[in-house]
């Protein structure tokens, strides 16, 4: 199966479906655009992209709510809290302070207010 982001006017995440795989092959070739033929046939909507769920492209495997940002070619997730960085290797999110270790006794949760790592029992 492949999958389809549809994304709105501001390239926001609202919706992934499946699609045969092949559908997407044209003269022995897997080809995107021919998914998206498919699915504005299917469905008069003509907004997508293509996503991967090992990431083989477009760095992370989009979900609702995540944004396409074609500078990058890239599905990124939202912000959790407005401290954390945009790393753009991975493109994920990131906090400004490395989280510590989890141990079986407790694990950590993030304080946006403190920008600090808070101990939380398990």
């Amino acid at each position: 199966m492949a999958h389809f982001a549809k994304l709105d006017e501001n390239n926001n995440v609202v919706n992934v479906v499946s699609v045969s795989n092949d559908i997407l092959i044209v003269n022995g070739v897997e080809s995107e655009q021919a998914g998206i033929d498919f699915l504005t046939e299917l469905y008069g909507y003509s907004l997508w992209k293509q996503t991967s769920y090992n990431k083989n492209f477009r760095k992370n495997y989009a979900g609702v709510g995540y944004k396409y940002d074609p500078d990058f070619d890239a599905f990124i997730p939202p912000q959790l809290y407005p401290s954390w960085k945009l790393d753009y290797t991975t493109y994920q999110w990131v906090p400004p302070v490395t989280m510590p270790e989890i141990t079986e006794e407790y694990t950590w949760k993030w304080s946006e207010i403190n920008k600090e790592w808070i101990k939380v029992a398990i």
